[in-house]
């Protein structure tokens, strides 16, 4: 059995570590991707070789020594007689190959794993219990496509790594699950793809195609190997974020006066930027990108050649080019090194020093501008990461937060109103964190739940002395340590008329006077005031200021009731629910129908009710699944999911408003007669309809909850 694939035994191309410099040699013959190593005549190891290492290789004068630098790549070399048949070969080979020695034990080539696989696939029926043994013992994922490019053989690693099942699998078109393109290419080749990410809701996945080929190189089936990528969601966001870095790269070179260049180890130009020195050159860096830049100063384009000096010295260089014209280009070459402290990278910046004053200017004001751009780009990431903890997506919270990011530019007074619960302190911290006071104090005073006479030491201070019991060194009040920064005082409707009088004297003086003093300091404090109340009602009944009022009422914001922005409902419980997951250990999820309980409730006590009522609904589950109709036992006295009506909260679309209530039937329907057909005889319309349009309600519903999962 085994003389059926001698063809298929490859020719050894090895290096002799006892003679130097016998690398180069071995690597002119070299064509497939392994060389093996040996000394005193006796195999040791092989490493796998790419382009890459091969021309660093040939490029070194001590290759051998370079090549032991690879020992981390170095494979040991599992070695056979022919006298072992061609199944047993295969189930003792533990790398991708194995030496075959002749009758005299000298190693005659080697023949690889596929060539061993691909010879059990053709010989049929007989091999077909040994072929399912095999693939059940590999480690990764095999599928086996036919000359139909039909699946007829796949390992329950496969199936596991791609989600499903030999039911689904087996007998069917192979590009229903891998790429069409891919393999076709190979059919139509003969050639082996490698290293294909393949990405889809229920997979991520690296594949390879190596084709099967007969007696006379016809390509008879495809083996896929397929390896499971769990990270690979992390991945992709790493190469997204390595994309960014690039385009900032890009940009910078952009920028900067100097011309950039970049260049390898041997001296070949990568990239360079878009300022480029006039008249230097005398080509288009375009067509030098490859090549070699140390041939220029051959040429007598310019001397000296700080990469020339760079790769000399091993450190950086600064020398002053003349070029033919007779210009002089101050380049300065700094050298990058990699892990082994090898030369990497080096990065040339020239300049003509003829404008050596104007550039320094130049510079002086570039710096200036670095730093005010690092100091932006700080805050941009500082106002990024606190939206991304705001959570809404309706209109009108949208408007509100457009207001605060005007807002935050400026010191102007604010005053939050809305019901209790609605989240006015989460908008005055949106207000701080997104404003020019973002690094100075934010400090939170609720004037009803401070006693009348503290709370005017709790805002002004005082000295030592001032009254009995008082602290012996005076204590500095919430106006001192709000100085520079903002002063959120919360249920403002409660304060003291005669604290309002002194409240007023800040906001007009911008000064304070601590109890038991009559020498004022001036604070820099920009206050957000919030009530629940309506001030103006209070100032006709005479028990709010008038004027303070008006001194408070410069920037207005009504954070409107959650029941008035329904759309942010879901955002904010799945939110509420991630976290409760997070903290305790959980997974519990919010059903579909569940989340149109939660939509249709018209929450009196806001966004704090609904917090409130997720971590119930969390503490009390029995399953994981938090269905409509356990939702409905927590909700306030006398509502009835199966009595719920449609509520519409704003003037909409009549299209829209119809869409929404078809939804609701539907889903009450489903609800209540479990079956499409029952609800479409309930509803009076098709069952084809109702199984569509249940379908379409569902993977939406889906979509958000994994949507909301994610973030």
């Amino acid at each position: 059995m085994f003389s059926v694939v001698k063809e298929k035994i490859k020719p050894i191309i090895s290096v002799d570590l006892d003679q130097v410099g016998a690398v180069r040699s071995a690597l002119n013959e070299w064509k497939d991707p392994l060389l093996f190593l040996k000394k005193q005549g006796q195999l040791l190891a092989y490493i796998e070789l790419n382009n890459h290492l091969v021309q660093q290789l040939k490029s070194q004068n001590f290759s051998v020594e370079l090549l032991l630098d690879q020992s981390k790549s170095l494979r040991n070399i599992c070695q056979l007689s022919t006298k072992f048949s061609l199944p047993v070969l295969f189930q003792i080979i533990g790398e991708p190959f194995v030496i075959i020695k002749d009758e005299a034990g000298k190693p005659t080539g080697y023949i690889q794993r596929e060539d061993a696989l691909a010879e059990l696939f053709r010989q049929g029926n007989k091999s077909v219990d040994l072929l399912k043994i095999l693939l059940t013992s590999i480690p990764m994922g095999i599928f086996v496509l036919d000359k139909e490019k039909r699946v007829i053989n796949c390992n329950e690693a496969g199936l596991k790594m791609i989600k499903s099942t030999s039911e689904k699998v087996l007998n069917f078109p192979g590009d229903h699950i891998f790429s069409g393109d891919h393999i076709n290419n190979v059919f139509s080749t003969g050639k082996t793809i490698l290293n294909q990410l393949e990405i889809t809701n229920e997979m991520g996945v690296l594949v390879d195609y190596s084709p099967i080929l007969n007696y006379e190189n016809e390509v008879d089936g495809i083996v896929i190997v397929v390896q499971d990528l769990p990270m690979v969601e992390e991945m992709a966001l790493e190469i997204e974020y390595i994309k960014d870095l690039n385009k900032d790269l890009h940009a910078i070179l952009s920028s900067i006066y100097d011309e950039i260049l970049v260049v390898n180890a041997k001296g070949e130009l990568i990239r360079y930027s878009d300022n480029i020195i006039r008249d230097f050159w005398q080509v288009d860096l375009k067509e030098l990108i490859g090549k070699n830049i140390l041939d220029l100063e051959d040429k007598g384009l310019f001397t000296p050649s700080v990469t020339r000096l760079v790769m000399e010295k091993g450190k950086k260089v600064s020398v002053v080019q003349e070029t033919r014209t007779g210009r002089k280009i101050l380049a300065v070459g700094n050298p990058v090194f990699n892990e082994k402290k090898q030369l990497d990278r080096i990065i040339v910046a020239s300049r003509d020093i003829t404008e050596t004053t104007r550039l320094k200017n130049e510079l002086l004001e570039m710096r200036k501008i670095s730093e005010q751009y690092k100091k932006e780009l700080d805050d941009f990431k500082n106002k990024d990461r606190y939206l991304k903890k705001l959570i809404y997506c309706s209109p009108k919270m949208e408007k509100i937060m457009n207001q605060v990011m005007k807002i935050a530019d400026f010191s102007s007074t604010v005053l939050l109103h809305g019901e209790s619960g609605v989240g006015k302190e989460v908008i005055a911290q949106a207000i701080h964190q997104l404003g020019k006071r973002s690094n100075k104090p934010f400090l939170k005073l609720n004037c009803g739940a401070i006693p009348e006479n503290l709370l005017e030491s709790e805002l002004f201070g005082y000295v030592k002395g001032s009254f009995t019991g008082a602290d012996k060194n005076g204590k500095d009040g919430y106006f001192k340590q709000a100085d520079g920064g903002i002063l959120f005082l919360d249920e403002i409707g409660e304060m003291p008329m005669h604290l309002q009088v002194k409240l007023l004297r800040v906001l007009q003086e911008q000064e304070v006077i601590p109890i038991g003093s009559t020498t004022p300091f001036k604070v820099n404090v920009q206050i957000i005031a919030a009530t629940n109340k309506k001030l103006e009602k209070m100032v006709e009944e005479g028990t709010f200021r008038e004027d303070l009022y008006y001194r408070l009422n410069v920037i207005p914001l009504h954070i409107p009731a959650l029941r008035e922005r329904p759309e942010d409902i879901s955002l904010l419980a799945f939110h509420f629910l991630q976290q409760l997951n997070e903290k305790y250990d959980r997974n519990y999820q919010l059903t579909p129908d569940a989340i149109n309980v939660l939509e249709f409730y018209p929450w009196p006590g806001n966004v704090r009710e609904l917090q409130n009522i997720i971590e119930r609904l969390v503490v009390t589950a029995d399953e994981p699944a938090i269905n409509a109709e356990f939702v409905s036992q927590f909700l306030s006295l006398g509502y009835e999911y199966k009595k719920m009506k449609p509520i519409i909260t704003r003037v909409i679309p009549l299209q829209e408003a119809i869409d929404q209530v078809e939804e609701q039937l539907i889903v009450l329907a489903m609800k209540q007669y479990k079956t499409t057909t029952k609800a479409a005889k309930a509803l009076g319309i098709s069952q084809s309809s109702v199984s569509r349009k249940y379908q379409k309600i569902l993977n939406e519903k889906n979509r958000n909850i994994e949507n909301m999962s994610s973030h």
